[in-house]
């Protein structure tokens, strides 16, 4: 078994104050894998006071200076890649092959994204005879999920040390390996004691504590929207700047006269991929009433085609879902869409065949869903997709819209449809005929997915203040 039971705190590994020890079960053979330390509220005063004392001298280092040392975090990353990519697969179950590439390479493109906003950022502007400046906001709070271990975690950690920012991160005690090497990463490259400050531990806990920590002066959050909501009225009692990235219920619209065979594809593998364990899956897919037969039929052979197994071993399987909670909610979602009427094309309740172990969910679409189906309502996070009919595209619009959340939306179409739909979506990203996801683009949605936005020189401006200078230069 692994074993991290330290935190790290001013640039050391110390022993938690209070402290309780926690397991991490591997979602594939259920046995325990890791053990950590479920920190304690002493251990947040330590590590808000380090980040405290680090922001005084760290707030003041040049641009320069702070480019240099994200290329010098980029060196250690890429040395210690494959262990982080073998904590993610062993912690959350994502096969091998993607922890090695879109999990672990994620992180890569968020530095190098960081490292260029921070060269062509302009912190200062004259306006008349005054100035106006971007300093960095403080010490951050950073609490981060178990889905995308490092993408969540380099996502905040980058453009935090771009802006002079301390922090203190709280990743997802689910999948806290890949976190603890990334702390070796950090001290490897030379951030100074106090910069980055790590406590490990669960929501109630250690995150209540950040978030109503008096030493925090903004709240990154990513996870659930419920916890969301926790998190900002804790953090309100103080004031403070809330980033929140919440949940999504993504639609993929796929309009009169679009390539079928690449709609379907493109979607399902976008929700097969790290099985369907993604805030931006796009789960329901729209498709004109006439061809939902046609449509339901060949992704009902991509998905009978999605195979199962081993996150340990090379290939293009899906893995388990994270733990038995998880895997339990999937199942009473499977179970609730066929007891509401909705055609079960594939998959369905239970683990795929000959699988005894694990928390394996089998392949599962369903057809003539409703919008009003709590298959369609709730973020299912697990590989489960709805084909929903619409009557014309004023009614795609309307079901596209018809939910709570706003991350992102998908839609396949000639150009001159998309440039029609696209702009009538109430989501912070539109990908138009699936489109790939870049570091350098805002990311971050409307209504109940969240405020803020992640990503090159959107997510730096996150982490700095705005101060005018007034009369400066008379």
């Amino acid at each position: 078994m692994r074993s991290y039971l330290k935190q790290f705190i001013g640039g050391e590994w110390v022993d938690s104050v209070g402290g309780t020890r926690h397991e991490v079960i591997n979602p594939a053979t259920e046995e325990a894998v890791t053990e950590i330390t479920l920190g304690s509220e002493a251990d947040v005063d330590k590590a808000v006071a380090a980040a405290r004392k680090a922001f005084e001298s760290f707030s003041r280092t040049s641009v320069e200076e702070r480019v240099a040392l994200i290329e010098a975090i980029l060196v250690e990353y890429k040395k210690r890649a494959g262990d982080m990519a073998e904590a993610i697969s062993l912690e959350m179950g994502a096969p091998i092959s993607l922890a090695k590439t879109a999990q672990v390479g994620s992180g890569l493109g968020h530095f190098m994204s960081a490292a260029n906003a921070l060269k062509e950022f302009q912190f200062e502007e004259q306006i008349g005879n005054s100035l106006v400046v971007h300093e960095p906001i403080g010490v951050v709070a950073m609490i981060t999920p178990w889905n995308w271990p490092l993408n969540q975690i380099v996502s905040k950690v980058a453009p935090a040390l771009a802006a002079g920012c301390c922090m203190v991160l709280k990743p997802s005690e689910e999948a806290p390996g890949c976190a603890m090497i990334f702390a070796e990463v950090l001290a490897a490259a030379g951030v100074p004691a106090g910069v980055f400050n790590l406590v490990n531990g669960d929501g109630p806990g250690v995150g209540t504590a950040l978030s109503r920590h008096k030493g925090v002066d903004m709240v990154s959050f990513t996870g659930s929207t419920r916890a969301g909501v926790l998190v900002a009225k804790n953090a309100a009692e103080t004031v403070k700047r809330v980033h929140q990235e919440l949940g999504g219920k993504s639609p993929s619209l796929m309009l009169e006269g679009a390539d079928m065979g690449r709609a379907v594809q493109t979607t399902l593998f976008s929700v097969l991929l790290n099985s369907g364990q993604s805030c931006i899956a796009p789960t329901r897919l729209l498709v004109p009433a006439g061809l939902q037969d046609q449509v339901a039929a060949a992704a009902t052979e991509v998905m009978k085609a999605t195979h199962t197994g081993n996150p340990a071993e090379e290939g293009r399987h899906i893995g388990p879902l994270v733990n038995k909670t998880q895997w339990e909610k999937v199942q009473g979602l499977i179970a609730k869409g066929m007891e509401e009427g909705a055609k079960l094309e594939a998959g369905g309740p239970g683990r795929p065949d000959g699988v005894e172990t694990g928390y394996f969910v089998r392949p599962t679409l369903f057809s003539g869903v409703t919008n009003e189906m709590t298959i369609a309502r709730e973020e299912i996070f697990g590989p489960v997709v709805t084909i929903i009919p619409y009557a014309d595209e004023e009614d795609a619009v309307r079901i596209a819209n018809d939910t709570d959340y706003g991350l992102s939306a998908v839609v396949f179409g000639s150009g001159e449809a998309v440039r029609r739909v696209a702009p009538r979506l109430r989501a912070g990203m539109v990908y138009v005929n699936g489109g790939q996801p870049d570091p350098n683009l805002p990311f971050g949605g409307y209504k109940q997915s969240g405020n803020g936005r992640e990503h090159g020189k959107f997510g730096l401006a996150e982490f700095l203040e705005v101060k005018a200078v007034v009369g400066a230069l008379a």
